[in-house]
Order: structure tokens, then sequence, then C-alpha cells
């Protein structure tokens, strides 16, 4: 495992451009975030479309890093951008605050992917030089804020196999470094489901 993190550079998935600096208060987020809860759901988890992520108990600093992305237009999406353009960095903070206090609900894997998504989620496959995911997403996809790796647990599926392709393709570079480029350009699209399921049912 250290030889794999080593290789591939792990550092923050934070770009250089985005500073965080004020801080967030959760409240006023609540207030702001009946916008979001029209895709994301008032609390970050009752969104409707499997395509949305959720953002119940996403790191702070991974919200509001990601809000700054789209307003920057560093990542490319046609409903977050003109949203993410019209708030201010306390906006962006506040939100972040409060979507990160939501509880989370689990979401059940599909028992036809499960064995394989969780084989490569905690071990990997050192033949192909493929980092286990759990290496910056933890054993429970909890994720790690101040390293700015997201939470995975309870993620739609369809959301998170969107996103390994965006990255396998180059569709979605929003990074300091190229490690989630390079981890998806190694898995097959069957390994990509395969996954992306495992997180949806993590807790």
């Amino acid at each position: 495992m250290k030889k794999w993190i080593a290789a591939i550079g792990l550092m923050p998935l934070l770009s250089p451009a985005v500073a965080l600096s004020a801080e967030g208060d959760p409240e006023a987020g609540a207030q702001k975030a009946a916008v979001c809860g029209a895709c994301h759901g008032l609390n970050g988890h009752q969104n409707i479309n499997p395509e949305w992520p959720n953002l119940a108990g996403q790191h702070a600093g991974y919200v509001e890093s990601q809000l700054q992305l789209f307003k920057q237009g560093v990542r490319n999406n046609p409903v977050m951008m003109p949203n993410a353009l019209i708030l201010g960095d306390q906006d962006m903070a506040d939100l972040a605050a409060y979507f990160s206090r939501q509880p989370v609900q689990g979401l059940e894997a599909d028992p036809s992917l499960y064995a394989q998504g969780e084989r490569l989620y905690r071990a990997g496959d050192a033949s192909r030089g493929l980092p286990a995911c759990i290496a910056c997403h933890g054993p429970q996809g909890k994720g790690n804020g101040p390293a700015q790796y997201p939470a995975t647990r309870a993620q739609h599926s369809l959301y998170s196999y969107n996103q390994l392709k965006a990255y396998a393709t180059g569709e979605r570079t929003a990074v300091s470094n190229d490690i989630m480029q390079t981890v998806a350009a190694k898995l097959s699209d069957e390994e990509m489901r395969a996954v992306a399921s495992y997180m949806q049912g993590l807790r």
C-alpha cells in the first residue's frame, strides 16, 4: 500500500486556484439551501435523480472547493456553473457547513456487483498498478477532509459511475494531480459500475 501511495503521489485534491478562508455558519447555510434542495434535497440526500450527488455528510471543505471550481469554470456543468456564479465565498462556506452536518442515509449495493466492487475498493489490483480506493476514501467511504478526499459512502452509484467515466475520459480534471484520472483509466466499464455500487452500500 505504501509503495502504491508513493508511486502515484497522493496529494490533496484541491486545486491551487481555490482559496478557502471563510468559516461557514450551518444555520445560515440551512436558509440558503432552499435553491440547492431543488436538485439535492433540503437535507442533501433526498434528491430524486441518481445522477445528482448526495451532499449530506460530505466534508465541508470539499463541498466548498467544488463550488469554487464550478464558479471558476474549471468544473463544467451547465446546471451548477450558473448557480455557483451567484454565490459569494461566505455563501459557499455556509452551505458547505450545513450539508456536512446532515445525517447520511444509507443506500444498498447491487448484490450482483458487490463482491467485485468490494475487492477493488479494498485491495485494488497490484498487477495493474491499481491502488485500493480505501487508501484515500477510507474503509467506510468517509474520505479524508483535510486532504480533500471526498466521502463516497451512500453515494448514488450512477453518480459515482458517471464521475469515474468523466475522470477516465479527462472530462473531469479539476484536481491538483491526476490520481483519479490514473485510477479511473485503468478500470473497465464493468469495474466502474461494481466499485460505484459497492460505495453506494457503504455506511
